[in-house]
């Protein structure tokens, strides 16, 4: 069972059916649009909400294009029909776009107003979210950013004048009075739910689906799904001995919104703004992730860098064993899972303070696009020397590569240009980019020494300049 804005439902539909499709062909809400199927417009925004363990309700806006209806059960599902107020007046963010004339042709408008609607539960919630970020997932191809952004501007500083709750959200017809009632009835609802067990292999896997479904969304929609976020054994991320334990089904906003990981890393936010859309960031798991295998996996690289280890579970067993990450990946797209097995966690230390991290990402656009190369590196320093380091790199193999051999070199050597112009020759013997339609081979080396550069003179400005480096 779920709720579909204020309605309490049980569907028929698989539930391997998308979200959208759900909306539009069986409840036969038209608001929401059908457009790319792949989660890169926005035009099938929809808030996604979800009661946590203290009761409260959270919500997020996810493309609904490419996600189950199974990751949907025991939550509320809200359209842009259920932000409309009584009597199916416009809320005050409905209202901004019309007076800011944003609305041109319209077909892209419902995933912008649940865009700002977003903004402002997330402001009820605690959490700053600027315009910018809260539409980094919406596309509108009339050219209207700048009515929009007049619009998101207005709403965002009323937000900022009456710091918000859900009840004041309320009181500002920025919401419909109906919001109120679901934390509630979702815990009544939470109490019909029959507890979730394990996954069973007798349907596909599915996380957050922002990858599976795009390659196989029409068969998935046919069928049955076991949603892996569902479980709670999957979820969830936690400290224990300076080392960090993370469920498989966490996505890719949990870990930027965590607080251990802003204090532990301050460029946070800016690093996994390079890494898709808010939408997609709330939807990805870092199992599926790794799992879909891409040699450009921006979490594969992530991780690699940061030396995670994988704890993977035999289901039929109960059995489980740990590989270090850069052991899971064998081929292309060919991973280490064993038939059975699912990835249950993973864990990674927490960086000291003699720990620098980075991560550099180049696409053809600077955000919401896959990568031609993306690099992160970790690195110890103590007196001026190199104590441990850990360079991963995608887009230049067959698999999300860990560079081993200059990861090697680096360690116990000295901080300086000479070691770097020599870890490059070493780095360059370790990759084998092809050409492709994100760029040559030739064009991808280049990129591959400029990002090991990049990492050095951002986290050493005062030690390294690129003109030196290139010298």
């Amino acid at each position: 069972m779920l709720y579909l804005n204020d309605q309490k439902l049980s569907p028929s539909a698989p539930s391997g059916r998308s979200i959208l499709e759900f909306i539009r062909e069986e409840q036969q809400l038209k608001g929401t649009k059908l457009v790319c199927r792949e989660g890169d417009c926005g035009a099938c925004s929809v808030l996604l909400g979800s009661l946590q363990a203290d009761g409260k309700l959270h919500y997020q806006n996810i493309t609904s294009c490419i996600a189950p209806l199974a990751n949907a059960y025991g939550k509320q599902i809200v359209t842009i029909e259920g932000l409309n107020l009584k009597n199916g007046r416009l809320n005050r963010i409905q209202q901004a776009l019309k007076e800011a004339a944003a609305t041109q042709c319209g077909f892209c408008t419902p995933g912008f107003v649940v865009a700002l609607s977003n903004m402002a539960l997330q402001k009820a919630m605690g959490k700053d979210l600027s315009p910018k970020d809260a539409l980094s997932g919406n596309i509108c191809r009339c050219t209207g950013y700048k009515s929009i952004e007049r619009a998101a501007k207005q709403i965002f500083e009323l937000l900022q004048r009456e710091k918000p709750d859900l009840q004041k959200l309320v009181q500002l017809e920025l919401l419909p009075r109906y919001f109120l009632n679901m934390p509630q009835k979702l815990k009544e609802l939470q109490h019909q739910q029959s507890s979730n067990g394990q996954p069973s292999f007798q349907h596909t896997f599915v996380g957050g689906g922002t990858d599976l479904y795009v390659q196989q969304g029409e068969a998935l929609s046919l069928g049955e799904v076991s949603p892996l976020c569902s479980q709670s054994q999957l979820s969830g991320i936690s400290v224990k001995n300076n080392t960090y334990h993370i469920g498989a089904a966490t996505t890719i906003s949990q870990i930027r919104e965590h607080p251990q990981w802003q204090k532990d890393f301050p460029k946070l936010h800016e690093m996994l703004r390079l890494v898709a859309s808010l939408p997609i960031r709330n939807m990805a798991t870092l199992a599926g992730n790794f799992v879909n295998a891409s040699p450009i996996g921006d979490m594969s690289i992530f991780f690699l860098a940061l030396g995670a280890r994988l704890q993977l579970l035999h289901l039929a067993q109960n059995k489980t064993r740990e590989i270090p990450l850069e052991d899971f990946f064998l081929d292309y797209k060919k991973t280490a899972l064993q038939k059975g097995e699912l990835i249950q966690s993973l864990s990674c230390p927490r960086p000291d303070a003699h720990t620098h991290f980075s991560f550099e990402k180049v696409s053809k656009r600077t955000y919401l696009d896959i990568a031609s190369v993306n690099s992160a590196l970790k690195i110890c320093i103590k007196n001026q020397h190199i104590t441990e380091a850990r360079l991963a790199i995608g887009g230049v193999k067959a698999i999300p590569l860990f560079c081993k051999k200059t990861s090697d070199f680096l360690k116990g050597k000295e901080l300086c240009s000479k070691t770097l112009r020599q870890a490059t020759e070493i780095l360059q013997d370790e990759i084998a980019p092809i050409s492709d339609v994100r760029g040559s081979a030739t064009y991808k080396r280049l990129l591959a020494q400029q990002l090991f550069f990049a990492h050095f003179i951002k986290l050493f400005p005062k030690t390294f300049k690129l003109k030196t480096l290139l010298a």
